[in-house]
């Protein structure tokens, strides 16, 4: 399968590595079908794109990769149409969004893939977790010496 995207130019998927999202995304619910795209920069950075709108690609990472303590609680009813009964099946991704001069994680609402069956969903955990959780620069800051 062939796609025009803005991100990306024209890129081409093979149907068995499409993402079926029944129900779509919240506010994207006529986004059903979506490509799962390595970062050519930066190998922490995935973006989920979708085939039928290739204005739409959204900035995914592993949240443990920045969060290593990130417990998330899903209820069952909400893993249910991903045909899974235990969440360590599952691939976990949360949004990136930029915000002013930096970068937070949706760290209420993962996106929960079924990685065998090719389904995902984005779902809200319980509990009190931040749905925009800032990262902080890992640069140091050099102090200037005589």
């Amino acid at each position: 399968m062939r796609i025009n995207t803005t991100r990306f130019g024209r890129i081409d998927i093979e149907t068995d590595d499409l993402l079926h999202f029944a129900s779509g995304l919240p506010g994207l619910e006529d986004c059903q079908r979506w490509a799962l795209l390595a970062d050519a920069g930066n190998t922490a950075l995935g973006w989920l794109q979708s085939t039928s709108r290739g204005d739409v690609a959204l900035a995914v990472v592993s949240p443990r990769r920045f969060v290593p303590d990130y417990q998330v609680r899903i209820p069952r009813s909400e893993l249910t149409p991903l045909a899974m009964h235990d969440l360590r099946e599952a691939q976990l991704l949360v949004v990136v969004a930029r915000h002013g001069d930096g970068l937070t994680l949706n760290l209420k609402a993962p996106i929960v893939i079924n990685v065998e069956a090719r389904t995902g969903r984005q779902v809200v955990a319980s509990g009190d977790l931040p749905m925009r959780y800032e990262l902080v620069s890992r640069r140091s800051h050099l102090k200037k010496s005589a």
